[in-house]
């Protein structure tokens, strides 16, 4: 085996330098709650005393209790088929909108695009918590200006009942992603070169069949990102819920697994089911990522 000469042996000490500090960081804030959660979700609390109500609880292990618990919970399961019509809806009209906008801004005629590009994405600034109010507002009868032009016309508007409320959140996620998406879209066309679209044109190619054969396949790397986050970002899905939920009653404590694991953790105080739920969110999550990445994949390898 060949010894490091000693200015080998100098960059690997420094690149492991720059390195610790990364995986430091990795370990404690990914690593490790990822790690708790699991050993949490694994426990049960026993406690002592007639009818459970003693003084002393200890934790034991459970096994896969937690786990038969939650799949067993009609509350946490329908939240994931709830998330999933969600996304199955919201995401490939958000990504549609976001690539429209993408593709318009860098059209060769397009003006104020800067001015343009930056109001799209300032709904991304917002946090969640907050958009959710200021489009609750929108959403009550007798404060939406919505409801009160729908009566003018004889519609009868409800943006937060139970075939409803559903959509509004999803008004919500697409008002504030759409832009932050299209950034990411306008940044891959910004790699395209300058040659393709002047050799599409020497060809006499209308703006429409460069757009469609030559920008949308080579910005397909940047929709599978953006769809990629979009499928985890809709699992996740909690502010918005949680927000709306003193405005409609159509939300419950389980309408999607997030808002289900928080308040079995914080309102019915059993941490270890709770734990549990966010691993299978975790599990759910992952699944369906790596299962459209290797889709993906394999319609890019037919195409090519």
């Amino acid at each position: 085996m060949r010894r490091l000469t000693r200015t080998e042996a100098r960059n690997a000490r420094v690149a492991t330098g720059f390195l610790l500090p990364f995986l430091a960081l990795f370990l404690l804030c990914f690593i490790a709650p990822i790690g708790y959660a699991i050993y949490q979700s694994l426990l049960k609390t026993e406690r002592s005393g007639p009818l459970g109500l003693g003084g002393g609880a200890q934790e034991v292990f459970a096994g896969l209790d937690n786990y038969a618990h939650a799949l067993q919970d009609s509350t946490f399961t329908s939240g994931f088929g709830r998330v999933l019509l969600f996304g199955a809806v919201q995401i490939p009209v958000m990504l549609a909108l976001a690539t429209t906008l993408a593709l318009l801004l860098e059209a060769a005629s397009a003006r104020w695009v800067g001015l343009f590009r930056t109001a799209f994405f300032l709904p991304y600034g917002v946090p969640g918590v907050i958009a959710s109010i200021l489009w609750g507002f929108l959403y009550v009868p007798g404060i939406s200006p919505f409801v009160e032009m729908g009566k003018s016309v004889g519609w009868d508007l409800d943006f937060l009942s139970s075939g409803t409320v559903l959509w509004s959140i999803a008004n919500i996620v697409t008002w504030q992603y759409a832009g932050y998406n299209m950034l990411v879209l306008v940044a891959q066309l910004k790699a395209v070169p300058g040659e393709l679209y002047e050799a599409a044109r020497i060809d006499g190619a209308s703006a429409w069949q460069v757009a469609r054969h030559i920008k949308l396949p080579l910005i397909r790397p940047a929709l599978v990102l953006t769809t990629v986050f979009s499928i985890i970002g809709t699992l996740q899905l909690f502010a918005e819920p949680l927000v709306l939920q003193p405005l409609s009653n159509a939300i419950n404590s389980g309408y999607t697994p997030n808002l289900a694991a928080y308040n079995e953790a914080f309102k019915g105080n059993n941490q270890n089911i709770a734990a549990a739920e966010a691993v299978l969110l975790a599990l759910v999550a992952c699944a369906l990522s790596f299962g459209f990445l290797r889709m993906a994949g394999r319609r890019g390898r037919d195409g090519a």
